[in-house]
């Protein structure tokens, strides 16, 4: 029975005294964004840049020129040891152990019924090495089961939260942004793979140390935006250092520092899932349309392997609610959590919705029965306010970037 049920009187002698909630942390960039006037924002325990002045202007300098990110409340969790891959197989759902030095992996963390517990970005650094990032909100839960999945294992799990600063380049010009400041990118550690000479030798979900600027860094491949870029892990003393040189180097390119706001914007047009939203310990990566992250076939048991073989067979058989995107045919915006209706039934819920700069109009993902995912499916609606604003159905993403 939950104490809920029987408020105390504040008043009363035996009421605890209520404990003030910790203070929002900073990241080691944080004077410098209060310096360019960024509007800041407590995000899920964090000081975060929201915006610096117009998100519109910040999303259309990623989609069109470079943005610099500030991602630091990210959560990285370093795993190491003989069985460091051994420990990810059986703790995540992908397969780690086959993920060669220099590579990275998109995968997911559930819990032995399949619910996701996060979604993870690993890195791959050395035979007996890899960095696991978290979303800031989830770090802790991450850290706590990749340490209690590790009982067995020989295999150490070290919380490396506070050894980074995250900044992150993205945008069509980020290349040669980057190549400006003379990088030095390791040798590949791929067995038999040829030296990685520059940033041209770098692949998509690659991520190598190396130095920027001088600064020493970890040199990802990676981002979150649906463009080409890169993430670049370093120590927090060297956080403002490296801004700082980005900055100046990507001046003639048109870089503009930007927010988390047109961060989501950016993953919302290029239909990438935010846990919470797309994603919750509620659905399976099978229920979220993710079920190739999930390797049946790799060595080992894993952990909700039996219930994610079950949704798997599930939704074989019955898919569940799929996740499409909808286009608004008006001017209104959506919501997570507004109604998606059809003929006057309710037939699934917004998981995320904003309006779209880059197509001039609302849109919005959302989960809706099967029966209504099709791309062009004639009557869909979503609630807002209780009017029923007409949407197309489309598919994902709404935007690709060109190769």
């Amino acid at each position: 029975m939950s104490t809920a049920e029987f408020p105390t009187s504040p008043e009363s002698p035996e009421s605890p005294a209520p404990s003030a909630a910790p203070a929002p942390r900073r990241t080691a960039l944080d004077a410098l964004h209060r310096s360019l006037g960024a509007t800041m924002t407590d995000f899920a325990g964090w000081e975060m840049p929201l915006r610096y002045g117009s998100e519109r202007d910040e999303h259309t300098a990623v989609r069109t020129r470079a943005g610099l990110f500030d991602l630091s409340h990210m959560g990285e969790i370093t795993v190491t040891g003989p069985q460091a891959g051994a420990l990810l197989n059986y703790a995540l759902v992908g397969d780690l152990a086959a993920l060669r030095p220099g590579r990275a992996r998109y995968t997911m963390i559930c819990r032995a019924d399949g619910g996701i517990l996060d979604d993870l970005i690993v890195y791959r650094l050395a035979e007996q090495e890899y960095l696991v990032v978290a979303n800031a909100a989830n770090a802790q839960v991450v850290l706590d089961a990749l340490t209690e999945r590790s009982a067995g294992f020989d295999a150490a799990v070290r919380d490396d939260r506070d050894a980074y600063a995250l900044l992150a380049v993205q945008g069509p010009e980020s290349p040669g942004i980057l190549k400006s400041l003379s990088p030095k990118v390791s040798a590949s550690l791929d067995q038999g793979g040829a030296p990685i000479a520059d940033l041209d030798g770098l692949k998509y979900y690659a991520g190598l140390p190396g130095t920027v600027a001088g600064v020493p860094a970890l040199i990802a491949r990676t981002g979150y935006t649906g463009e080409d870029g890169f993430e670049l892990f370093v120590q927090p003393e060297h956080a403002v250092e490296l801004w700082q040189a980005l900055t100046a180097a990507g001046e003639d390119a048109g870089l503009v520092p930007c927010g988390l706001a047109c961060r989501d914007t950016l993953r919302l047009e290029a239909g990438m899932p935010l846990y919470g939203h797309e994603l919750s310990t509620e659905l399976t990566p099978f229920d979220a349309g993710l079920g190739r992250v999930v390797k049946f076939d790799k060595e080992g048991d894993f952990v909700g392997r039996e219930a994610l073989r079950e949704a798997a067979d599930r939704a074989r058989e019955n898919p569940p609610r799929v996740l499409v995107g909808l286009v608004a045919e008006g001017r209104r915006v959506p919501r997570a959590g507004y109604a998606v209706t059809a003929g006057g039934t309710v037939i699934g819920e917004v998981t995320s919705g904003a309006p779209s700069p880059t197509l001039g109009r609302p849109i919005a993902m959302a989960y809706v029965d099967a029966a209504h995912a099709a791309p062009g499916t004639p009557g869909v609606r979503v609630d807002i306010r209780g009017s029923q604003e007409p949407y197309e159905v489309v598919a994902l993403p709404f935007y690709k970037r060109q190769k």
